[in-house]
């Protein structure tokens, strides 16, 4: 309910004869070296578990699944077996690509790209067998992606619910006449609990609908805009035109247009406070567990807050906005105006993105405004959202006829060149991060307005995004499982889909492939060639995230199908255990027994476990930043 997430990973170190040793192609590089004589006979006798992407491999694309064992097993025997168990492929465990934890001190690379006919297959490697997995084209990845517009309707806030497995009711109907209250006073700045009385500023405001951001039923201006983003840039970007996927994009950007008025120049950033205060007068969100259509008729006055929700803005009406709340969710908009068809919607669209984009702050920026506390979402780059606003900006421009494209055009080269002055190379594209998006984007401007002068060229841009992706590289060539994300630190899951969409927006703006293997590694982590061997897609794979810290699943007891969640995270994180069931909460497992403690290793730990927020919370900005790399990857 509360993710303190850091704002970037940092680079690892590794030696350039390690990496030129082992290449880009992580696993594939090394297989096709001659293995090497095995110290032991290979065998699997001493247990182990056989890894695979669960979602499945495209037909053309390397496949790999991966062995880890107590003993070394290089050389050992694999079989791949069809629907109907008939042996259609085999083949040798590649050599040692190292240790994972005490318990698995071997994991060997099983090369499967042979495998081309569309179909559902097993791997077996003496008495060990995988999950199924499905080899196939790219409706392998619209189902998935689709999978994740379902989720985003299930978080549907506000009159205009869809019902669904979760059963949705119309919730927080109460928000359509909320109090704008001042900035809270915090009792530390690692907390969200509050000290002494809200302060009411203004209202009624309507802010109803739009998405929960988590497991809980806050809202954020700073997630919305992020996730818009990505769900217009998927339907801009597919293939095709996915009705739902449009629906779903229309609903976020309905809400955001409720929190930005137009007339007094006022964003508001949230709905809803986090905890009570410390003089317990009245409780939060995160105090409280329950169905969101209760708050409504709530009449306890402690839970006042619950009931009708407070509103805070980001700066005074009229003031300059923080830059990176001002540029992604101009951006929003922005690609909204991209894909309308309707041409008086997407005016109408452009020219709500250029008012909030000229309300920027671009110069003594400090702190930034994100969510109340900061903790929620300590973001510490701005540089990356004005580039991607002002790109996105002259994208529609382009579209529309609108004179102002080519300065948007300048706007964005110039912020582009203060990003990679001040803030390249420490983070890749997730949340916190959106100049992969944003290079792309506007490489695609650049080339359509062949303006002379600008700050920046493709090559500059080009650069950065394989700069980018070498910071994944370096960490998957050290990695037996060839993660490309930091799995001891929050966000792994949402960094390694970042990555996948990476190495596709790298592809699609240079022609160069080299990291397509890379890419297609970091989704085949994320749906379960990892060492716990989970889908963290709830609903996809034999073996998917069955216990998600998700208020309206749990109380249900159903399954929120399409929610992506944060995966392993630092072991630290876990060291005071997971604490006790909340009032309402169904326990789950219903043994509270971890069955992944035995693959805890290199710092890292993932929890299937309702209470495991720090793991098993599902959010909007993971399923958005999946949604677009199944995307990419589907055309």
């Amino acid at each position: 309910m509360w993710r303190l997430r850091r704002a970037a990973q940092p680079t690892l170190v590794t030696s350039l004869a390690l990496a030129v040793a082992t290449g880009l192609a992580g696993p594939a590089a090394q297989a096709r070296q001659p293995a090497p004589e095995p110290a032991e006979r290979p065998s699997t006798q001493g247990g182990g578990h056989v890894r695979v992407d669960q979602l499945g491999y495209a037909a053309k694309n390397d496949k790999w699944a991966y062995l880890m064992t107590p003993g070394a097993s290089a050389g050992a025997r694999f079989v791949v077996r069809d629907a109907r168990g008939r042996q259609v492929l085999s083949g040798r465990a590649g050599a040692d690509l190292g240790k994972w934890n005490e318990a698995y001190q071997h994991v060997h690379g099983l090369d499967l790209k042979a495998l081309h006919k569309p179909g559902k297959y097993r791997v077996e490697v003496g008495g060990l067998k995988s999950p199924q997995f499905t080899v196939g084209g790219g409706r392998l990845f619209d189902g998935a992606a689709d999978k994740t517009v379902t989720f985003f309707a299930s978080q549907r806030d506000g009159k205009n619910v869809i019902p669904g497995s979760l059963e949705r009711k119309p919730s927080h109907l109460t928000d359509r006449a909320a109090q704008v209250y001042d900035w809270p006073v915090f009792a530390g700045p690692d907390t969200d609990q509050t000290v002494g009385e809200l302060k009411p500023i203004g209202g009624p405001v309507d802010v109803e609908g739009g998405w929960y951001d988590a497991g809980d039923y806050l809202k954020f201006t700073h997630i919305a805009a992020y996730t818009d983003t990505l769900l217009w840039a998927s339907a801009r970007d597919a293939r095709h035109a996915d009705p739902k996927l449009l629906r779903e994009a229309r609903h976020g950007l309905s809400w955001l247009d409720k929190m930005w008025d137009e007339k007094t120049r006022t964003l508001y950033i949230q709905v809803g406070a986090g905890a009570g205060n410390a003089e317990g007068t009245y409780v939060g969100d995160h105090d409280v567990w329950r169905l969101p259509e209760e708050d409504d008729l709530d009449a306890d006055p402690a839970h006042r807050f619950l009931k009708n929700r407070p509103v805070f803005r980001a700066a005074a009406p009229g003031k300059p906005i923080s830059p990176n709340i001002a540029g992604r969710t101009a951006a929003a908009f922005a690609v909204a105006a991209q894909v309308e068809t309707d041409p008086s919607k997407a005016w109408r669209h452009i020219n709500t993105a250029a008012q909030i984009y000229a309300q920027a702050q671009t110069t003594g920026v400090d702190q930034l405004v994100t969510s109340l506390p900061f903790a929620f979402y300590p973001e510490s780059v701005w540089r990356d959202d004005l580039e991607l606003g002002a790109a996105e900006l002259a994208l529609a421009g382009r579209k529309l006829g609108d004179p102002r494209s080519k300065t948007w055009l300048r706007d964005s080269a110039r912020w582009a060149k203060e990003y990679l002055a001040h803030d390249a190379g420490g983070d890749t594209l997730n949340l916190y991060d959106v100049s992969a998006l944003a290079h792309a984007d506007l490489l695609k401007a650049i080339r359509a307005h062949r303006v002379d002068g600008l700050a920046v060229g493709a090559a500059d841009l080009t650069k950065d995004l394989k700069a980018q992706l070498e910071i994944g590289r370096r960490r998957a060539v050290a990695d037996p499982f060839r993660a490309g994300a930091a799995y001891n630190q929050f966000d792994a899951v949402p960094h390694a889909f970042g990555l996948n969409a990476t190495a596709r927006l790298y592809r699609g703006v240079t022609g160069d492939r080299s990291y397509d293997a890379f890419g297609t590694q970091q989704r085949n982590w994320s749906f379960g060639a990892n060492p716990w061997g989970v889908s963290f897609m709830v609903g996809v794979g034999e073996n998917f995230e069955q216990c998600p810290h998700h208020q309206i699943a749990n109380i249900k007891k159903s399954t929120a199908i399409g929610a992506v969640v944060n995966g392993p995270n630092s072991e630290d994180l876990f060291t005071h255990g997971l604490g006790d069931n909340l009032d309402r909460m169904n326990p789950c497992p219903p043994d509270a027994v971890d069955r992944n403690e035995e693959f805890t290793g290199r710092g890292s730990r993932y929890v299937d476990d309702v209470r495991s927020w720090q793991s098993s919370e599902p959010a909007d900005d993971f399923a958005a930043i999946a949604t677009y790399a199944l995307t990419l990857e589907a055309r």
